[in-house]
């Protein structure tokens, strides 16, 4: 679920300190074309809160009582029909958990000390979703957890995992993991931007992710691409 040209983006806010939610209401709900709908404590509450809005972005809290950032995205991405897209915010951008959230499914992460424009900005870049919301601390959290999480868990079905995209769209999920655009990549490979948003939809679908984010974060874990 996203917004769309008539109205504005819903948001949910989820942080168990009141003063940050505060702050985030203050900025976001300045942004015409932007509506803070609901705030929430735990993320138990966020859970249940976003399954009555249904809003279109989630900021959610890596570190909360009664279920924590990462499950609380989980529970919301496997059990909710046309789910946000959450993003997370952390105080600290080499967490394993913040990693934990992208690999269940948020679609970035926000540092807590981020400024009132770089907030507005990451929210408007995860609505639309053509690249990846820090692609540098992206690749940065990748290269550190995820040959932990996969160091010889690899099956022969996952070795090959590669083989089920075509070799265009191969090409296209490398630039992907560089945090290029689909008119960058477009550009980079002399094809039209509609040409390369086909190819991204069929890595998403071969690679059974939700967005950029999970296809960045499964090219690490396969050996797609290696750090460096």
């Amino acid at each position: 679920m996203t917004g769309n040209d008539s109205a504005p983006l819903r948001i949910v806010l989820a942080d168990d300190e009141a003063m940050v939610r505060s702050a985030l209401r203050a900025i976001l709900g300045a942004e015409p074309e932007m509506e803070v709908v609901g705030e929430a404590a735990t993320g138990a509450e966020a859970v249940s809160l976003v399954r009555q809005l249904r809003p279109d972005i989630v900021l959610m809290d890596v570190r909360m009582p009664e279920i924590d950032g990462i499950r609380a995205t989980e529970q919301l991405l496997a059990g909710t029909p046309d789910p946000p897209r959450i993003i997370v915010v952390t105080t600290f951008e080499n967490d394993a958990y913040v990693y934990d959230a992208l690999r269940v499914g948020a679609s970035g992460f926000l540092l807590k000390r981020s400024g009132a424009e770089e907030l507005v900005q990451a929210v408007r870049l995860v609505a639309r979703s053509e690249c990846l919301l820090f692609p540098a601390a992206v690749r940065a959290l990748a290269a550190r957890h995820a040959g932990t999480r996969t160091a010889g868990a690899r099956g022969p079905a996952e070795a090959a995992w590669p083989a089920r995209l075509s070799d265009r769209e191969a090409d296209v999920l490398r630039l992907m993991t560089t945090g290029l655009s689909n008119t960058e990549i477009a550009e980079r490979l002399g094809v039209g931007p509609a040409t390369v948003k086909t190819h991204v939809a069929g890595v998403l679908a071969k690679l059974r992710v939700r967005d950029r984010t999970q296809a960045v974060i499964a090219a690490y874990e396969h050996g797609f691409v290696t750090p460096g």
